[in-house]
């Protein structure tokens, strides 16, 4: 009986351990899934706050221009505020060169000059790599400038002895050598000059044979307007006297005989025809005076 009742208070007390067991497994895993649950909701929720929290802004472009211009000018101040605080605090040398999207200029410096520092920042950087630089290097470049110096010289001189100057350390073999050279290029400069001269002439040629054509057709043009618009003399003639204006008359000569011819008589006859003796005792109007004697040339 004894052994029975211990057997039930160990099963007891295994069955109550397993279940204290089973309650923290479910407690403890309840608590982990609750801390996932919360661990989630913090990564959006800073997801948010990265966007659209106080103080965070996503780091892209800001597409709106006066949002940017502010933001530029707030960060810029606080940049320099920031530089000029860590060379008080810190006793450090600090230059801080900004260039704006327009081009202005905004920089600090800790030292009287920029100058300096940006020097300073020369050597510290570029002084490293000449010195760590080989020799052959060095010399094949100090070799190379030296040839090119050379070069330099000797064109230079070249030069000079072109332009009738230094001529003097020159031997005969070398002027003579000069003199070759000018008379070269002093061919070639004539001929140069003579092709120009022949190739202006022959395009003046060219411009003036079609000149001569667009002359010829011009006047092709105006001689068949004058024809189609020309009127007879007699229109002229017309239309002249119509207009009170002075006719050309070729002079006729004045004919003692023709058909009418005065009657001889002492009595006054009244005579038709052409009477030369009483041309001027006529009261005759001035247009009729003119026609005495002469005779329109459309009439001819």
């Amino acid at each position: 009986m004894k052994k029975d009742q211990s057997w039930r208070v160990s099963d007891e007390r295994t069955y109550l351990t397993l279940q204290c067991l089973i309650i923290e497994t479910a407690r403890l895993c309840g608590k982990a899934h609750k801390k996932k649950k919360e661990r989630e909701r913090e990564s959006v929720c800073g997801k948010k706050r990265k966007i659209m929290g106080r103080g965070r802004v996503e780091l892209k472009r800001i597409e709106n221009k006066i949002n940017r211009q502010v933001t530029f000018a707030k960060r810029r101040n606080g940049l320099l505020k920031k530089a000029y605080e860590l060379s008080v605090l810190c006793d450090a040398e600090v230059a801080l060169i900004i260039f704006s999207n327009r081009g202005k200029l905004y920089e600090f410096c800790s030292s009287p000059s920029i100058m300096k520092t940006l020097e300073r920042y020369h050597r510290c950087s570029f002084g490293a790599l000449e010195a760590n630089r080989p020799p052959i290097e060095t010399q094949s470049t100090y070799q190379e400038y030296l040839r090119l110096k050379t070069a330099v010289e000797l064109l230079q001189r070249s030069q000079r002895n072109l332009l009738g100057e230094d001529l003097e350390p020159l031997s005969t073999k070398e002027l003579e050598q000069l003199e070759h050279q000018l008379e070269t290029s002093l061919k070639h400069v004539r001929s140069t000059k003579t092709q120009c001269m022949v190739d202006q002439l022959s395009d003046l040629q060219k411009r003036e044979q079609v000149l001569l054509e667009l002359n010829k057709g011009l006047r092709k043009k105006l001689d068949e307007s004058n024809i189609a618009h020309q009127v007879p003399p007699h229109r002229l003639a017309w239309e002249a006297a119509s207009a009170g204006q002075n006719i050309t008359y070729n002079r006729y000569p004045v004919q003692s005989e023709g058909f009418f011819q005065p009657l001889s008589g002492g009595t006054p006859i009244l005579q038709i025809g052409y009477n030369p003796m009483g041309s001027e005792e006529a009261h005759i109007p001035v247009h009729a005076q003119n026609v005495t004697g002469f005779i329109p040339g459309w009439m001819l």
